[in-house]
């Protein structure tokens, strides 16, 4: 399985931001897609991910309310909706698919992993 992220950029605080994955190979092995981020000088983190089956959802505290992941089957893309973002909000987000059926919010858990895009929230 291949990920692949798009759409980081530069963006003033209050501002939205929406992130794709696109998965490509043996895509069918996979049942959740997440969204870590990982900020200058700091450890990554969980952001939110989503699962296949049932189109359950987790979210960090610090992005509840204000970003939304979301799948699209049939094109096996994944998307995270970033609204009134935040100076705080500025990482490299990655994108990452577990084999798991259950959402875990741990990275090492994750089977795939996408390159990087980078968000920054200018106050």
């Amino acid at each position: 399985v291949q990920l692949q992220a798009f759409g980081g950029g530069l963006v003033q605080a209050g501002g939205s931001l929406t992130l794709s994955c696109a998965a490509s190979g043996r895509t069918f092995r996979t049942y959740v897609m997440g969204w870590f981020r990982q900020a200058p000088g700091k450890e990554r983190e969980f952001v939110a991910a989503i699962r296949r089956t049932d189109g359950g959802t987790s979210y960090a505290d610090s992005v509840k309310d204000r970003f939304t992941i979301s799948r699209d089957g049939a094109k096996n893309t994944g998307y995270l909706q970033m609204n009134s973002l935040k100076p705080e909000d500025t990482a490299v987000y990655y994108c990452a698919a577990d084999n798991s059926q259950f959402i875990r919010t741990i990275g090492g858990a994750y089977d795939y992993w996408g390159q990087g895009a980078l968000v920054t929230v200018s106050s």
